[in-house]
């Protein structure tokens, strides 16, 4: 039997390329919304981060975020999205 292809995407932290199961997403809405995809499974444009916050400050001190859905994020978005994943761990 054939083995399927594990698909892969790039940590914006670290620009390691992982299992996307690995990574979490997160997305920005066709509203502009942008918040933490843990399931993997919203519609948008999605970007990708280990499960670690250091990969998220990281992402977040080179602006990676802002470049990859071209747009300014607000520092309460940034300081909620760390807590969540704070939490998860």
């Amino acid at each position: 039997m054939k083995s399927r292809r594990v698909p892969m995407r790039m940590c914006l932290g670290c620009s390691e390329m992982k299992p996307k199961k690995e990574l979490i997403r997160l997305v920005k809405s066709k509203e502009g919304d942008i918040t933490l995809d843990l399931t993997g499974k919203m519609t948008g444009r999605g970007a990708y981060i280990c499960r670690n916050v250091e990969c998220f400050r990281k992402a977040r001190n080179a602006h990676r975020f802002e470049r990859a859905f071209a747009c300014r994020i607000s520092e309460d978005l940034f300081d909620s999205m760390e807590a969540e994943l704070e939490n998860e761990q």
